[in-house]
């Protein structure tokens, strides 16, 4: 069972539909897929039509001797399940003990999902906290939508930096997300990235009002706008991500002069000139 979180620490940067469509795309490629979505606000779980709803919600799911599959809801999608958010997700910082105590409840609830599916993607918070400390223990893989401005890169750095604690570290596949190119800073940030070469995965995902309707539709996009950008895109992402995770078995998750290129990005001149 290969585990992956759509991360970040900024808010607004297409975490969600980017776990609910690569979620939806690794199913309708035969793979047994779960979603958890470990967000208060539940969006994953709203799209999927679901009711966020969990009986003695994560706590009991945390403390163990239930088994986790009797809370998971299946979508309208084949081979695709969900464990819904609820209002409980709130108190996970709260819910975790320190990962310097040695509990580790978080890896022992997705093990219990290991029999039952191929792939699990984790719909996260954008949190620096006490969740961020397991979740970098536990997943194989950290899918982390970038939008390409200042402040959404310099997440990035930082994300790097907490990383360097971790033996082994999840593999980290960061992507510009919510593109712009009519935006002279997006333009810059992406043209930088691809000469510099940091490892940034090739495909970006479009700003685009189809992407905005998965909220009212409840659907990936690719459901109700197939031949669309925005659904072109995220198949191209999904198979990008396929080679790039079975590589990372091999090999170290990223380059190691990443963190301090965009350290040294966030205060370039190039950021900081012209008008986006």
């Amino acid at each position: 069972m290969r585990i992956a979180a759509c991360y970040g620490r900024k808010g607004g940067v297409g975490k969600t539909a980017t776990a609910v469509n690569l979620a939806a795309l690794s199913a309708a490629g035969g793979a047994r897929t779960l979603l958890i979505d470990l967000d208060p606000q539940a969006a994953a779980t709203f799209t999927f039509r679901i009711e966020p709803k969990l009986p003695g919600g994560y706590a009991r799911l945390l403390r163990g001797g239930t088994a986790p599959a009797k809370f998971v809801r299946a979508s309208d999608f084949a081979r695709l399940d969900l464990l819904p958010a609820d209002s409980s997700c709130r108190h996970l910082d709260t819910l975790l003990p320190t990962v310097e105590e040695g509990e580790a409840p978080l890896a022992r609830l997705l093990e219990g999902f290991a029999p039952r599916y191929d792939r699990v993607f984790l719909d996260c918070p954008p949190t620096a906290s006490r969740l961020a400390d397991h979740l970098f223990r536990v997943v194989d893989d950290l899918i982390v939508p970038t939008v390409p401005t200042t402040l959404s890169l310099r997440t990035v750095a930082q994300i790097m930096m907490q990383l360097k604690s971790i033996d082994p570290p999840p593999a980290v596949h960061p992507f510009f997300a919510l593109v712009d190119l009519r935006k002279a800073l997006h333009r810059r940030v992406v043209s930088w990235e691809r000469e510099t070469g940091l490892g940034f995965l090739a495909t970006t995902i479009p700003y685009s009002s189809v992407l905005e309707q998965m909220s009212s539709r409840r659907a990936p996009v690719f459901d109700y706008a197939p031949g669309s950008g925005p659904a072109r895109s995220y198949r191209e992402l999904w198979a990008e991500l396929e080679a790039r995770i079975e590589q990372s078995r091999a090999g170290p998750p990223w380059r190691k002069k990443t963190r301090r290129a965009v350290e040294e990005a966030v205060r370039h001149p190039t950021f900081r000139t012209g008008r986006g």
